[in-house]
């Protein structure tokens, strides 16, 4: 602690002493407690307001702070220790029971802590317990509750600390850390040269095994990745949890005293050594602004958070790349840096045979494409074979991977070393990017050794323009993870799809993978899709450029290269059709075939697509995005092989009433007949055979019973969604009413669409989720479902209101700003204008769009609805009221104007004079 400066200013305890001394002369014993409360809170605040302070002026180092704060505590607790057992507890004549020692445990006993973070105590007693000791102890500790600590204390002899040791890793590990305070100082010398004999010594290597599988299920319980986008800085992968880990080794194993790193007996290098010291620091800094931002101890950092941070710890905005994107990146490429260093000191564990090795494989050292195999892990016999042919970085993850064994840590050590020795001359090299490729496309384990080699900084200096995506964050709820290990997982899934592993869930993938003519362009397609994210523009345009130059060096031929460019330019075009668009409207299918031009585009776009999106997340893949994907490549199969759709539309229409009447087998065949005439060729074109099913018996019910609307629901298992009908007189304003309750009942739409009888009755059909993007899984949620909906048609739900009641979001979503855009499009259908809205979601939004899609007069055809994490995506089809397209320029602006008012949540129709329907709405 000798670095912190000005402590007086921190804590005088000098001057506390003075104060305590008068307030004995000055007040009565019985008013002590309450006095020397009010004059340790009043300087431990100081103090604590004087560090932060320091802090605030200069958020540089926060390792500062934290030691700042241990001294702050440190001196309170002395000050405290002394006026109980002198003043309070005093003893004439202290028998050889009455002894006590005061110890900081845990991080505190490192000498650091945070700012909201528990006071680790521990109170030495000889060998029993006495009233004297129990006194002390409850005092201090009353006193420490009444200033506002969280203390986490324990009374124990030296016997005790050594048989708790032995039985509980956390106590062990909470001992090892143990620092002297205050106190009968043999009494900590007694414990600690017990602990050390007893436990330390002979337990070494258990400790170590028990401290990484520790290590390996913590971070199993934070996802197992150290780019999650809301990493715990504290405990996640990468996280202060981990370098901490390796000093507790490092201390367990050779009593390394230096309180920044393990660098006493070579564990790493003074350079490793300063990289340690370098991340410490800088999770600190980041640690402590996340609690004074908090008031509290908060170790997640989340959205809002990081924004925060950024701006706080002087993150400037980029061309391309904002403040809280550079600041993510940093602390990403930290968390990677805490993993080499991790992977480093294991293995120079393992070699001085204190960490367990790996299985062996194989019983003695054997040659491998001239590398050497150690233990199951590729190695070299020197160092040189990697410093003087650096091609050799690039080559041992290719033998590796056709060998499938693992990397030695010595050979990845390296590696790091000499990164710089893989030059542009080396990158040209035809045999290293063949070594590449073969690693890219590797039916083995492609996925392990690209992050092999993206974590051991080969990936990146080989292709500079993937190093630039490395810890690249995108700042937004839909995202998961950087860009390269998005890229890294979406690589390991096509792998998995060709071989079969998901067919499943991507039964057309499967399928149709092995049928693409060049695998290459498949997966270079598949590592460039997002390479050009973080530079500004369009990051699919800038991708395809990158193709252009990078194809040919790694060996594509001059049509491969072309192929890869195309598909990084158009990797959204078909999550972008089949989600936003009508895939009923056969416009759609045909502009998306004029862009798409061939069937064997059409088949390594729907695996890139299928890949993307499944990287991308836990969660954001489902059955309906599989079943859109699937229909519109079944629609643009067919245009793109034969030329045209087969199936002229009137025959499409009768197999589908033929299908249906099968389906309706107990009807009386006048009956079939009868709903068959009601519906035009646009419905039976639209929906499925399932759909027709379902609303068929829903208009028979309401019919016969006389009823003004019904409503039914089921669950479609295969495609996780439920399906909703709706059957009413078809008036303006039922579809906002019927999505108010929707959203009211804790449905998430993702796709409408609205037909009307030839007799004026209205069929609404939704695809419906629940909002953590799964089916209502029960007949009592469908019952739910269904009676909020005649709520709100009946009018004693009011959807509006209800609404305002309900924030969904709160704060994660409260980081995120976004401009609302909306686009009218009159070339996407032959029928309809196509309207798209993109605006921050919120519980009402799509009610809102709706009610404003009322008011302004258009009939609504169909809705697609999707959600990115934090961005919401409504696409509607609109006409007027006398069946056309809008193409009045005024009109459109206005549409448009009212459109991003609803967006934005404004007022933006006069409300006042409002009619019973709306009132119910």
């Amino acid at each position: 602690m000798s670095d912190i400066r000005n402590r007086r200013a921190i804590i005088n305890r000098k001057n506390m002493i003075t104060q305590l001394d008068v307030m004995c002369e000055t007040s009565a014993p019985h008013l002590w407690q309450t006095e020397l409360t009010k004059i340790l809170k009043t300087n431990y605040q100081t103090g604590w307001n004087e560090v932060k302070r320091r802090f605030d002026e200069d958020a540089e180092n926060g390792r500062k702070v934290a030691v700042a704060l241990s001294y702050l505590t440190d001196q309170t607790l002395r000050i405290l220790y002394d006026f109980t057992t002198e003043k309070v507890f005093s003893l004439a004549n202290a028998t050889a029971s009455e002894r006590l020692c005061l110890v900081a445990t845990g991080g505190y006993g490192r000498g650091e802590l945070a700012p909201y973070s528990d006071v680790d105590l521990l109170f030495i007693i000889p060998y029993k317990s006495t009233a004297w000791a129990e006194n002390v102890v409850e005092y201090m500790l009353y006193v420490l509750w009444d200033l506002g600590l969280k203390v986490g204390h324990a009374t124990r002899t030296p016997a005790d600390c050594v048989r708790l040791a032995k039985e509980d890793l956390t106590i062990r590990t909470s001992l090892l850390e143990a620092r002297y305070l205050w106190g009968d100082q043999k009494l900590f010398k007694e414990a600690e040269r017990k602990f050390i004999r007893r436990v330390v010594a002979p337990t070494g290597k258990q400790f170590v095994e028990e401290k990484l599988a520790e290590r390996d299920q913590r971070h199993k319980k934070l996802g197992d990745s150290r780019y999650v986008v809301e990493p715990n800085i504290k405990d996640g992968k990468g996280g202060l949890r981990d370098l901490q880990t390796m000093w507790w080794i490092a201390r367990y194993l050779y009593g390394a005293k230096a309180e920044n790193s393990p660098v006493d007996n070579n564990i790493l290098t003074a350079n490793e050594n300063r990289q340690y010291n370098k991340a410490t620091s800088f999770l600190w800094t980041v640690r402590v602004a996340m609690h004074f931002i908090a008031n509290r101890a908060e170790e997640r950092l989340s959205f809002d958070m990081q924004r925060q941070l950024s701006e706080i710890l002087n993150y400037k905005d980029h061309p391309g790349t904002s403040g809280v994107e550079r600041f993510m990146k940093h602390y990403f490429l930290v968390a990677k840096q805490v993993g080499d260093l991790t992977r480093i000191f294991c293995a120079v564990l393992e070699e001085r045979q204190q960490k367990p090795a790996f299985l062996d494989r194989f019983k003695r050292t054997v040659r491998v494409s001239g590398f050497i195999n150690q233990k199951g892990r590729l190695n070299v016999s020197k160092e040189s074979d990697l410093i003087e042919k650096p091609e050799n970085m690039v080559r041992i993850f290719a033998v590796a991977d056709k060998h499938k064994l693992d990397i030695h840590p010595s050979a990845i050590r390296t590696i790091k070393q000499n990164l710089n020795r893989l030059n542009n001359q080396i990158r040209k090299d035809p045999s290293v990017n063949q070594d590449f490729i073969e690693v890219l496309t590797s039916r083995n384990a492609a996925e392990i050794n690209l992050r092999r080699m993206n974590e051991a900084g080969v990936f990146g200096q080989l292709i500079p323009d993937f190093g630039r995506v490395v810890a690249q964050m995108q700042y937004d709820m839909y995202h998961h993870y950087t860009v390269d290990e998005h890229t890294i997982r979406a690589i390991g899934l096509t792998a998995k799809i060709e071989a079969g592993l998901l067919e499943e869930d991507h039964p057309l993938a499967s399928k149709i993978i092995n049928k693409v003519v060049s695998r290459r362009v498949l997966y270079v397609a598949v590592l460039l899709h997002d390479i050009a994210k973080g530079r500004g523009g369009d990051h699919s345009v800038i991708g395809a450029e990158v193709a252009q130059s990078l194809c040919p060096r790694l060996g594509l031929n001059a049509s491969e290269t072309e192929t890869v460019a195309w598909l990084v330019l158009h990797h959204l075009l078909m999550s972008h059709t089949a989600f936003k668009r009508d895939l009923s409207d056969h416009k759609t299918i045909l502009d998306f075939c004029d862009i798409v031009k061939s069937p064997e585009r059409l088949r390594l776009l729907l695996v890139l697509t299928v890949v993307d999106i499944r990287a991308v997340g836990p969660g954001v893949w489902n059955a309906w995005k599989g079943q859109l994907l699937r229909d519109l490549y079944s629609a643009a199969e067919e245009v793109l092989v034969a030329g045209h759709v087969n199936t002229h539309r009137s025959e499409r229409v009768n197999m589908k009433k033929s299908a249906l009447a099968e389906r309706l087998d107990d009807w009386p065949e006048d009956t079939v007949t009868t709903f068959t005439k009601r519906m035009a060729d646009a419905y039976w074109i639209a929906e499925n055979t399932d759909t027709h099913t379902l609303n068929a018996r829903l208009t028979k019910r309401v019919d016969e019973n006389n009823e003004s609307f019904g409503v039914t629901a089921r669950i479609e298992v295969e495609k996780d969604m439920t399906r909703l009908a709706v059957y009413m007189a078809d008036h303006p304003g039922m579809f906002a009413r019927v999505v108010g309750a929707l959203r009211v009942a804790g449905a998430s739409i993702v796709d409408a669409k609205i037909h009307t009888s030839l007799d004026g009755m209205a069929i609404e059909n939704f695809t419906l989720q629940t909002l953590d993007g799964s089916a209502f899984d029960s007949r009592r949620s469908l019952d739910r479902l269904e009676e909020t909906i005649l709520g709100a048609l009946n009018g004693s739900i009011k959807s509006k209101q209800e609404l305002d009641k309900k924030p969904v979001f709160a704060a994660k979503q409260d980081a995120f700003t976004i401009e609302p855009v909306v686009l009218i499009d009159n070339r996407a259908s032959n029928q309809s204008t196509v309207i798209e809205v993109n605006a921050k979601d919120r519980p009402g939004l799509l009610y809102d769009l709706a009610y404003t899609l009322y008011h302004l007069k258009l009939s609504l055809f169909s809705a697609h609805v999707a959600t990115y994490g934090e961005r919401a995506v409504d696409v509607f089809y609109v006409k007027d009221l006398t069946g056309q397209k809008i193409s009045n320029k005024v009109r459109l602006r206005n549409i448009e104007d009212k459109l991003l008012k609803a967006a934005r949540n404004e007022p933006i129709f006069n409300r006042k004079k409002k009619s019973a329907k709306e009132t119910a709405a």
